[in-house]
């Protein structure tokens, strides 16, 4: 059964398999009937793919379906001590049309999720990764998303939160 286009929704278009396990464990911590709020889509394999995926079948839909939101889940793959992050994310944000910019974030961590596990020294798989960072948005703290690889999120994560709390939190 499909979810219901009228109702407040967050479609989640992961980068890659890890973004798409860390959003099924953001998913599968929220009740069953919460999740049904939640679609995660298929990876796109790249994050230029993701923004590709984004304008062609999502724009006109989120124009038809004002209660719709879109995360764009990616990896910004900065190096360590390197750019990048500034400039995938400004290009990401430019095309996003303006009437939308409000449903729409740009989430990810700064080099990628498999250097996020890492650096939180624990055998946890992606999906648990994603449990925390949804039990952060439900307890309103900020202990997995302060983290340093995830801490440059903070505006769009303040955007999101506002926009999807009132149906997911």
């Amino acid at each position: 059964m499909s979810a219901d286009k009228f109702k407040n929704r967050l479609i989640i278009i992961p980068e890659d398999d890890a973004n798409r396990q860390i959003a099924n464990g953001f998913e599968n911590a929220l009740t069953q009937k919460k999740s049904k709020a939640i679609q995660v889509l298929p990876i796109a394999r790249g994050w230029k793919k993701v923004l590709d995926t984004f304008h062609k079948e999502h724009i006109s839909n989120m124009r038809k379906y004002p209660k719709r939101n879109v995360l764009l889940l990616i990896d910004f793959d900065v190096k360590e001590g390197g750019a990048g992050h500034d400039h995938r994310l400004d290009y990401m944000k430019e095309s996003i049309p303006a009437d939308l910019k409000n449903r729409v974030f740009v989430l990810g961590s700064l080099s990628n999720p498999e250097d996020l596990k890492k650096a939180n020294n624990s055998p946890n798989t992606f999906e648990d990764i994603g449990k925390a960072l949804a039990q952060d948005c439900f307890d309103g703290t900020n202990l997995i998303w302060g983290h340093d690889l995830l801490d440059h999120n903070q505006d769009d994560l303040k955007l999101m939160k506002k926009s999807v709390k009132p149906f997911l939190f």
